[in-house]
């Protein structure tokens, strides 16, 4: 048990860091405090795919379309916390460049 403890301390800590990062941008967002998850809304009417697609191209980013969670997903992107934090600091970076 202590051991996955860490673990989801560990994956909860890079979801804060993210949080943190979105905060300050012009990305909507939710989730990170109680789960590794946090689902991006995609901006200027973008369906999931198409968001999806521009973070791939102008961030080397990969995140889950919503659109595969169902109806309710369309809409945004989600993103997770499962990187290393060198990995996490990177993603966080490549965010802060895209326009």
């Amino acid at each position: 048990i202590k051991e996955c403890k860490a673990l989801v301390e560990y994956y909860m800590e890079n979801a804060r860091i993210i949080a943190a990062a979105l905060k300050n941008s012009e990305i909507e967002f939710v989730g990170g405090e109680n789960s590794p998850y946090l689902w991006l809304k995609c901006p200027k009417n973008m369906g999931s795919w198409e968001f999806f697609d521009y973070l791939l191209e102008s961030a080397q980013l990969v995140g889950t379309p919503g659109a595969g969670f169902g109806a309710s997903g369309e809409g945004y992107v989600r993103l997770t916390a499962f990187g290393s934090p060198e990995d996490t600091e990177e993603a966080i970076r490549r965010m802060r460049q895209l326009r």
